[in-house]
């Protein structure tokens, strides 16, 4: 069972989780690039399930490849129905996901 409340994806580890709430928060970061701080728009899905196990955990993405992925479940909650199966590779720039949906039984 995760111990951590935040999933952190790992590449090549598949993870499957359930969504049970979302949101876009707007968050302080420091630019890889320019070092300084900078405003960004994050999706932030609460986790009720992480690979079987039930738990209360928060996974967020600033990335607009896995939001375009996930996005088309977030209108009506969509989610609510779906496990999702993310995997991803890469770093940085040159990341990617693969993003499974199964219908919950």
């Amino acid at each position: 069972m995760p111990l951590q409340n935040t999933v952190i994806l790992e590449n090549n580890v598949p993870v499957r989780l359930h969504f049970v709430a979302d949101r876009y928060e707007k968050r302080v970061i420091t630019s890889r690039d320019t070092g300084q701080p900078a405003i960004k728009e994050v999706l932030v899905l609460e986790v009720d399930e992480w690979n079987g196990q039930k738990v209360q955990a928060i996974f967020s993405t600033m990335a607009q490849k896995l939001d375009g992925l996930l996005g088309p479940y977030l209108p009506g909650k969509k989610y609510l129905d779906y496990d999702f199966i993310i995997t991803q590779s890469g770093d940085q720039y040159t990341r990617n996901w693969n993003v499974q949906r199964l219908p919950r039984t």
